[in-house]
């Protein structure tokens, strides 16, 4: 009588369910030393973000670069108002009365009294600051330090030392009135006697 040999019976291997594949980027694990940490894949949008933020954020600094550099070559210049010029006809001005029109363009004031007309620096012998002439008191008022001029340019109050210069002025071959502020003269040196230093009409 034959005895059954005995079939071995393999164990069957559990099932592992599959896993559903996830659209998109998954969480890796990286390993550090002993431990390990969760990294998150950068996406492809969130990359180009950043790279578009990176470049406009160089081009800003190198443009802001290149600004300052062009400013220090070339710094900005300051033109100087002519130094000789035509004031118009001794007519056109007012005895008793001191012409402020002038002041921006040229820097210089014009006034005329009962025998002569003379072109004032509007620049305060103290500081070098800018007076504003004051119609109701009749006075050149530096706002700077408070030096005041009478209307002939003689100072009388305040820290300027000396009273304003006057330029040059005299008639041009057309009849105009012609100053050249190359040339001053400052009355503490005797110079107002001078007859380019004022007008005679």
């Amino acid at each position: 009588m034959k005895i059954a040999e005995k079939k071995e019976i393999e164990p069957k291997k559990p099932e592992v369910p599959k896993k559903k594949l996830e659209k998109g980027p998954t969480k890796k694990r990286a390993s550090i030393g002993k431990g390990s940490i969760l990294v998150e894949p950068i996406k492809r949008r969130s990359f180009f973000s950043w790279l578009t933020l990176a470049w406009v954020a160089f081009t800003a600094a190198t443009g802001t670069f290149f600004g300052m550099m062009l400013r220090f070559m070339f710094p900005n210049v300051l033109f100087e108002p002519k130094q000789t010029f035509k004031a118009g006809y001794p007519d056109d001005y007012t005895i008793g009365e001191v012409t402020t029109s002038l002041k921006e363009k040229y820097g210089v004031w014009i006034i005329r009294d009962t025998e002569h007309i003379y072109a004032l620096s509007v620049v305060c012998t103290h500081l070098g600051c800018t007076p504003n002439w004051l119609q109701n008191e009749r006075k050149f008022k530096c706002p700077c330090h408070g030096s005041g001029f009478r209307k002939s340019g003689i100072n009388f109050e305040g820290p300027a030392p000396r009273p304003l210069e006057r330029y040059k002025i005299v008639l041009a071959d057309d009849g105009q009135i012609l100053i050249d502020k190359t040339k001053k003269f400052a009355y503490e040196k005797g110079q107002w006697s001078d007859s380019e230093s004022y007008l005679v009409v």
